[in-house]
């Protein structure tokens, strides 16, 4: 049996598939890195931190 019978067997007639992720399509908005209370929550947290080390420390 030769190669091409072999891998014919089993290919459809149209072996071409659509893409599932199209290249393209438009322009987003640019994401914000953060929102500002859950960078608040970590900066009160490390200060927090800080303070509890130095009183304790």
């Amino acid at each position: 049996m030769a190669q091409g019978d072999f891998y014919s067997r089993d290919r459809p007639s149209d072996p071409s598939l659509p893409e599932d992720r199209p290249r393209g399509g438009g322009p987003e908005d640019p994401k914000g890195r953060g929102t500002w209370p859950v960078w608040a929550l970590v900066l009160g947290i490390l200060l927090l931190f800080v303070i509890l080390t130095v009183l304790l420390g």
